[in-house]
């Protein structure tokens, strides 16, 4: 499997995880990209768009991450509550005043993070024509 991008030396057993998930897990297309202070230290993408491997993953492939936001989501928070930067139990509109729209005032934060705001997502499904658009 041929890797590319390019992957700081400090970095390297990163690189290398990322060829072992191709090798020994049958990854079939992946990208993956790190910066640390602003600088891209791993740049990496391989493989193939589709199962049928007819599209070769390129550098600017789109990727739907799904539900790995969260993850990403919730880590940037505690960063920015350890930095006392953001109170769980503070109300969201502290943060972003137009959310208090409809009722949603004293909607804490911690219950964004939970999911359980019972705020609904979407009115209707979306097509995967209308989410890559």
């Amino acid at each position: 499997m041929e890797v590319h991008g390019q992957c700081d030396e400090r970095f390297l057993p990163v690189r290398e995880a990322f060829e072992r998930n191709f090798e020994e897990n049958g990854d079939v297309g992946a990208c993956f990209a790190a910066t640390l202070e602003g600088e891209y230290v791993v740049d990496l993408w391989a493989g193939h768009q589709d199962e049928a491997r007819t599209r070769p993953w390129l550098e600017d492939t789109i990727v739907n991450v799904y539900s790995t936001t969260k993850t990403m989501t919730f880590l940037c928070a505690l960063m920015l509550a350890d930095q006392d930067r953001l109170d769980f139990d503070a109300p969201v509109a502290d943060y972003w005043p137009e959310f208090a729209a409809n009722g949603k005032e004293r909607i804490p934060v911690k219950y964004l993070l939970s999911h359980s705001a019972g705020v609904p997502g979407f009115s209707r499904p979306f097509s995967n024509a209308e989410l890559y658009d």
